[in-house]
């Protein structure tokens, strides 16, 4: 059975930094691209960061120079490292896979974690 299992979110206040982490099971890990989302309430679920099996990565933007995505495909897991959060980032954070490539678009993957509730007050 594959799933993602989501840890680490919390209530932080506006310049703080919170550390995500998805464990993964049931999959072919190393072979898999994974993906952090997030959607405020009442919006659309946005691409955040992503990390190709081998290992390039992708940033939204609104991630660029203060979030970082890892891997460690020895542990099954990916991490998303925040500093210098902003109220807008106040979201459900979810993680997800898919083969090989990333991809921003949500539909494209085939694989959910639980989510995780991150609340940055300002």
């Amino acid at each position: 059975q594959v799933q993602l299992v989501v840890s680490g979110g919390g209530l932080v206040q506006a310049g703080g930094s919170l550390r995500l982490s998805c464990a993964a099971s049931g999959l072919a890990f190393s072979n898999y691209a994974m993906a952090w989302f997030r959607q405020a309430a009442g919006k659309e679920r946005q691409f955040v960061a992503a990390i190709w099996s081998g290992g390039r990565t992708d940033y939204a933007d609104s991630a660029k120079g203060r979030f970082t995505i890892s891997r460690d495909n020895a542990k099954n897991a990916v991490h998303l490292q925040m500093n210098s959060l902003k109220a807008e980032a106040t979201a459900v954070y979810y993680c997800a896979a898919r083969p090989f490539i990333s991809t921003t678009q949500a539909g494209e993957y085939d694989v959910w974690g639980q989510g995780t509730q991150v609340t940055v007050s300002s």
